[in-house]
């Protein structure tokens, strides 16, 4: 195996690991111990833009990879976190500063946003879950 694609190999386990955990309880335990709900928000906004550029990271590596074409799982999560940063978040901010932005509140596009990001969460399970799978991604895989 080759060492571009052990390297890929780490990225998308730490990105699926870090995905999954910053969904679960990361930001849920920034809303619980953090008493200042805005500035909970503020670090749970910046993890969730980390999150993104992980994932850029991946799916950059992952062109690398002659088994590139096996990876649309993974491609489908980073457009999702991709989109959710650079389209939706500028949304929000302004649905806070605002009170709304298109007749939805704040809180509404919040909900999107988590719909989104669990669309991605669910994604890179896909990738996850394949990989060991024969038909999915192994032997002549990116995994």
């Amino acid at each position: 195996m080759s060492v571009l694609r052990r390297v890929f190999r780490v990225l998308l386990v730490l990105w699926a690991g870090s995905l999954w955990s910053l969904a679960a309880w990361v930001a849920p335990t920034l809303f619980r111990a953090q008493s200042d709900r805005h500035l909970a928000g503020v670090l749970a906004g910046r993890l969730f833009s980390i999150e993104a550029y992980v994932g850029l990271s991946v799916l950059l590596l992952s062109l690398l990879l002659p088994e590139r074409g096996k990876f649309k799982w993974g491609y489908l999560a980073g457009g999702l976190l991709a989109l959710q940063q650079w389209a939706l978040r500028p949304v929000m901010d302004a649905a806070l500063a605002r009170g709304s932005v298109a007749g939805l509140s704040f809180g509404a596009w919040h909900g999107v946003s988590g719909v989104i990001y669990l669309a991605a969460c669910a994604a890179v399970l896909v990738v996850i879950w394949n990989a060991g799978d024969p038909r999915g991604m192994r032997g002549n895989s990116a995994l």
